[in-house]
């Protein structure tokens, strides 16, 4: 709340970067507590039905969020307040709501036991994350790969992972405990979620962009478009938390969701200007559909297989990996994107041209309506390239992701939940 209410009075980039640090602090521990809660009061064997629904409403909540992020961002003015500080604002009411129903009706076991925070581990994670996501969606496409400024963020990015897999390896309670690693089921299940977290999340952002250039869709309309993927995704997270429940088998889902997102990425390799609208919205609903399939079921066999007491850590890591593969997807992703479009503008732009004015359609789409039809057919046949060049690149991975999963390995889900006492 505090966090959002900042960020929406922001008053400076760099303001509205810190404050959404901030926000993002309490928004990451809500969305791994979720999960821990659930894994807290409910057997494994019934815990595919509830984790269901919560994969269902984060599958609407990612593409609501951009639906009424570009609303708001078409808005002039609301109730006085500039348009897209409302982006910010209108999570505080909900955020007001949500506290007030857990609070009245979340009664959860308790146990009184004393843990030592790791910050010098949190401290040295973050540092060596965003040093990496500024070498590579930064400084790497802006400066180049061998610029002094992407040299020196890859090298503090290697030493602040390494110095916090040291750290994690001597303290008494590691942020990330290592020897879980020695879990087949939690390694699997962290590639799992790193590898659906870039695809998933990179085709959220990208695509409305595409829609927005190729299409000429309003930021609020590029959204709209999304829903398709939203159904996939509820649809899927549902059904297959219930056949979890109901049949105690679990492997089974993963793998046919990252077979469906294979199949997807692939279509999805063919999308140009050309194209309708309904062929879109049916290879959208297919990746919601894979997304729906795996997010959820990887959670379910991790907290199966891992000991009561670190079921909190594994599951927050879980969710760690699933964020971290959100950046990277999109960091690179993006970046594979405007090399490849600029690229091809300049290649293929007409004497006499400016280029620095057409490179900016991506942040500005209201550019291309004033440039010539002979520019504006290059824009768009570029960005078809350009984005085709991103799924194809997306689609090995995916493939990878698929390989994984078969070697899951489907234990029986317990009956009860086996809660230890942790001194």
């Amino acid at each position: 709340l505090l966090g959002s209410l900042l960020a929406g009075a922001a008053a400076s980039m760099t303001q509205l970067i810190l404050f959404r640090a901030i926000q993002g602090i309490g928004a990451g521990g809500l969305f791994a507590l979720s999960f821990i809660i659930i894994g807290d009061i409910v057997s494994p064997r019934e815990r595919g039905k509830y984790q269901g629904l919560f994969g269902a409403v984060w599958g609407v909540s990612s593409v609501a969020g951009p639906l009424l992020g570009g609303f708001f961002a078409d808005q002039g003015e609301i109730l006085g307040i500039t348009g897209w500080r409302w982006i910010f604002y209108i999570n505080i009411p909900f955020g007001i709501l949500a506290l007030l129903v857990t609070s009245s009706v979340l009664h959860i076991p308790r146990a009184n036991v004393k843990h030592a925070i790791d910050y010098l581990g949190a401290l040295f994670m973050v540092i060596g994350v965003a040093a990496i996501l500024l070498a590579i969606s930064v400084t790497g496409p802006v400066d180049g790969w061998l610029h002094p400024y992407t040299l020196s963020y890859f090298a503090i990015a290697i030493l602040f992972t390494a110095l916090f897999i040291w750290w994690e390896s001597k303290v008494e309670e590691p942020l990330l405990p290592l020897r879980l690693f020695k879990n087949h089921t939690f390694s699997l299940t962290s590639a799992i979620g790193f590898i659906i977290g870039a695809g998933m999340f990179g085709a959220i952002v990208l695509l409305p962009l595409y829609m927005q250039v190729n299409l000429q869709y309003t930021p609020s309309e590029a959204g709209i478009r999304l829903i398709p993927m939203m159904l996939g995704i509820v649809a899927m997270a549902v059904t297959s938390g219930r056949l979890i429940s109901k049949t105690g088998k679990y492997k089974r889902f993963p793998v046919a969701g990252m077979v469906v997102l294979i199949i997807a990425m692939g279509l999805f390799t063919t999308i140009n200007k050309e194209m309708p609208y309904w062929q879109l919205a049916i290879y959208a609903m297919l990746m919601g559909m894979g997304v729906g399939l795996s997010m959820q079921t990887i959670v379910i066999a991790l907290q199966n297989d891992v000991e009561y007491r670190d079921m909190g850590v594994a599951t927050s890591s879980n969710t760690f990996f699933r964020s971290l593969g959100a950046s990277f997807g999109t960091a690179i992703f993006g970046t594979v994107l405007t090399n490849r479009f600029v690229s091809e503008i300049e290649s293929n732009l007409p004497a006499g041209s400016a280029p620095d004015a057409i490179l900016g359609v991506t942040e500005n789409t209201a550019i291309i309506a004033t440039l010539p039809a002979e520019i504006q057919q290059l824009i768009f046949t570029s960005f078809d390239r350009a984005f085709s060049l991103v799924f194809w690149i997306a689609l090995p991975l995916i493939v990878i992701g698929f390989l994984l999963t078969t070697r899951l390995r489907e234990r029986p889900l317990r009956e009860s939940i086996d809660r230890q006492t942790i001194e």
